[in-house]
């Protein structure tokens, strides 16, 4: 399976979500090398102190999946997202049957994919799911970057994670 075309894939639907002002988080869920659900990062441009903390893309595509006719068959299909997922995310995607995670860019401060599934309740511990970081990596850090430097983004100014994807750019990483 060609890893960099999907994840070029989510990195379209993160730059939709930037062009809309979103946080730039794209996904595609793939099954049989075919797309079957996308999803874009919402809920991040209110301004409001509490942000949508639901809509992010990893679910929106998994939502997408209810909403279609599609025969999902989770054990063959495999989701690519532009950043690593969160907690919440990584639940959702293992609660779908998903057994594949392709991600770009980490999530220092909120990803969830390190999490030791042995210490969690036994739903979770039985799960098998293989987990592929840094595909096209840079090509997400160099989108996170961009929108960490708009004035008007408010979304994690000043966080963890704005100051480690500035200091990747800064330092010129092209892998972790």
């Amino acid at each position: 399976m060609e890893y960099d075309h999907y994840m070029g894939l989510a990195l379209e639907q993160a730059q939709k979500a930037f062009d809309m002002g979103e946080f730039p988080v794209g996904c595609v869920i793939v099954q049989n090398e075919k797309v079957i659900a996308s999803g874009a990062r919402k809920g991040t441009t209110s301004g409001k102190p509490f942000f949508s903390e639901i809509d992010h893309a990893e679910i929106r595509a998994l939502k997408y999946l209810e909403r279609t006719d599609i025969q999902f068959e989770p054990d063959k299909s495999i989701l690519f997202c532009t950043m690593e997922p969160c907690l919440m995310c990584f639940g959702a995607i293992i609660l779908s049957g998903i057994k594949k995670i392709v991600y770009a860019y980490e999530d220092p401060m909120g990803g969830g994919t390190t999490c030791d599934l042995k210490k969690m309740p036994l739903l979770y511990q039985k799960s098998k799911i293989d987990v592929v970081s840094g595909v096209l990596r840079q090509k997400s850090l160099d989108l996170f970057y961009n929108f960490f430097n708009k004035e008007t983004n408010l979304y994690w100014k000043n966080s963890y994670l704005e100051i480690y994807t500035l200091d990747q750019k800064k330092r010129g990483f092209q892998n972790k």
